[in-house]
């Protein structure tokens, strides 16, 4: 199972939705978040060390990008937005950036609560991606009275058409039944992570990654054995001295770099033929 970084986790609405698409979720805010569903550490999201994961989720500070920060004074946070993706580039792991509309991003997905079986649910989020991920998107139609969960001071609760929604109404709108009000309004539906892991997840498994000898959590152990002038994944062992692994022959462990197709579930495939890297 490939591991996940999820960085500015808060209490998991976001590794909710990851750990359901199949990922094995790590999760890092600055704050104690007790209710957090995976395994948690307290520290820096801006510091920690991002070796160890197959790809990494963010979610910066948002207040300073909503449309509703006009109404309150700045939150100082604005500026971990743009560090926060320098830093995931350099990482060279696959990644996602999620926040509000408006903030200063790249929009590859937009999703709101319509989209997923959550029809009383208005809550736009924008998702960037390390891939350049793309999606049409249908128009927003909610039916009946629409729920914005949303707090400035209020707690979470947000008028809609005069109506205050309780929070048994703002967690079934979120699809998320562990949370305070407080930890609601700043979660992610796992709905939409559950949607952007899938996305990932093919990413990782159709996307040509360089192969240098073993695998990590994403590859299992392989070798790359050589038959004539082409190269082929094939099971540790399996090779059968039929040009298998040389000393410097081509697509060999220490011999260059090599491109790696793997299936969907992120498994190298024995017997694809490969070739090799720049």
């Amino acid at each position: 199972m490939p591991r996940l970084l999820d960085l500015f986790c808060g209490a998991g609405g976001a590794a909710m939705g990851y750990h359901r698409a199949g990922f094995d979720v790590v999760g890092v805010d600055i704050k104690p978040q007790p209710r957090y569903p995976f395994t948690f550490i307290q520290a820096d999201a801006m510091t920690y060390p991002l070796d160890g994961f197959d790809a990494i989720h963010a979610s910066p500070p948002c207040q300073d990008h909503s449309a509703l920060s006009s109404l309150h004074a700045k939150h100082g946070t604005g500026w971990m937005l743009a560090s926060t993706r320098e830093r995931l580039e350099q990482s060279g792991l696959p990644w996602v950036i999620e926040n509000v509309p408006g903030a200063p991003m790249r929009v590859d997905f937009r999703l709101c609560g319509c989209m997923f079986g959550l029809p009383r649910l208005k809550r736009d989020r924008w998702f960037e991606t390390s891939w350049n991920g793309f999606d049409l998107r249908a128009p927003c139609h909610h039916r009946g009275r629409v729920i914005t969960v949303a707090g400035h001071g209020m707690d979470g609760r947000y008028y809609r058409d005069g109506v205050i929604p309780s929070h048994a109404d703002r967690q079934t709108a979120m699809g998320i039944e562990w949370m305070t009000d407080a930890e609601l309004v700043q979660a992610i539906p796992p709905a939409y992570t559950e949607y952007i892991g899938a996305q990932l997840l093919d990413h990782l498994a159709r996307g040509r990654l360089r192969f240098r000898g073993y695998g990590s959590s994403v590859f299992p152990l392989v070798d790359v054995c050589t038959l004539g002038t082409r190269a082929v994944v094939l099971p540790v062992g399996k090779c059968n001295g039929a040009g298998g692994p040389g000393e410097d022959s081509p697509g060999t462990p220490g011999s260059g770099v090599w491109f790696v197709t793997p299936e969907r579930q992120g498994h190298a495939t024995p017997g694809r033929a490969v070739s090799p890297g720049p």
